[in-house]
């Protein structure tokens, strides 16, 4: 048995939409970007993570950049398999000259179907598990920013990632009731790259929009800490030139307006369907917001406003939910909500 756990290595994988987070010995040791990049000719990968989001937008026709996972799930199962590899393989996991045997808890979101469920399962095992343990990630979410999920108390936690929203009230180690919306951290950029280019005639890139929404993006026309107007280069659509504007932090609110209507609305579903017992427990304690969404300038604001509850933006909400697999890597045992 002892030679067996000295074989043996156990990782932790968020594998979301925008960003691929490892976690190992209880630590962040990988945060990569969920994109790999292929030679056309040989089909041999040339990079993985952040040396691929380089080449995004800017590779030759000899080269493809694939981002395999779509809304949460595995769009393209080879790229996908690559690419887990790939990062595993970053790690360096080896004891001296033997490869260890990998057990895995992959976090998924709740809404996923059984197929949904497998192909996830497939290329982890195919990129080396032995071993895989899945775990939705609402429940992933409230592990990670410190909630007790086996105590009879509700709690509800909004999980904004880059594919999708979880929107989930949660007790007794399990998910009462949940709402799945395929918007979320990419939609927000799907329509900032719209926006300028019918507001402002200027074509931009993906990986522009999502510095945009970054430096000046907001779910409020009115900040009490504005950041600065932010200069965004693009290619004008009238003269076919690069050129620059200037935009501002209540330009992107309007411009996102309609998408974070949308998250309200899933919000107000879930409630809805939540029973009484459960929905007084939220009363007390609150809305928790994590994933990269809910850093969003006055998101919590919007959704306190809406629901007419406290909203809590979790600390390092980024990692919240990675955090939250590898607590649940060290207790396989224990936590029932494990899913093999």
């Amino acid at each position: 048995m002892g030679l067996f756990n000295f074989l043996t290595q156990d990782i932790a994988i968020d594998l979301g939409t925008a960003n691929i987070l490892i976690m190992h010995n209880n630590e962040i040791v990988l945060d990569e970007p969920s994109i790999i990049a292929f030679n056309r000719t040989t089909n041999e990968v040339v990079g993985v993570g952040n040396k691929a989001m380089q080449m995004e937008g800017k590779t030759h026709e000899n080269i493809r950049t694939v981002r395999p996972l779509m809304d949460g799930v595995i769009a393209d199962f080879n790229a996908a398999e690559h690419l887990i590899r790939g990062l595993i393989k970053m790690l360096d996991l080896r004891r001296s000259w033997l490869s260890p045997s990998l057990r895995m808890v992959v976090c998924i979101p709740a809404g996923i179907t059984e197929v949904e469920k497998r192909a996830i399962r497939d290329s982890a095992e195919t990129a080396g598990a032995k071993e895989v343990y899945l775990i939705q990630e609402p429940m992933a979410a409230a592990l990670g920013i410190g909630i007790n999920v086996e105590e009879p108390t509700g709690n509800m936690i909004i999980d904004i990632g880059g594919g999708t929203t979880e929107i989930a009230v949660i007790a007794l180690s399990g998910i009462v009731c949940d709402q799945s919306i395929k918007v979320a951290g990419q939609a927000f950029d799907a329509e900032i790259v719209q926006y300028m280019r019918q507001q402002h005639n200027l074509m931009i890139g993906v990986r522009t929009a999502e510095q945009i929404k970054l430096a000046v993006g907001s779910a409020l026309t009115d900040l009490d800490n504005p950041p600065e107007d932010y200069p965004v280069l693009g290619r004008d659509l009238m003269s076919g030139v690069p050129k620059q504007i200037k935009v501002s932090y209540s330009e992107i609110a309007h411009c996102l307006d309609k998408i974070v209507a949308k998250m309200e609305d899933a919000v107000m579903k879930a409630l809805e369907i939540t029973p009484p017992e459960l929905a007084g427990d939220i009363y007390q304690n609150g809305i928790y917001l994590t994933g990269g969404g809910a850093l969003l300038r006055g998101l919590d604001k919007r959704i306190a406003a809406k629901s007419k509850l406290p909203v809590h933006v979790a600390e390092d909400s980024l990692r919240a939910v990675a955090r939250g697999t590898g607590i649940a890597l060290q207790n396989i045992g224990r936590f029932t909500f494990l899913m093999r």
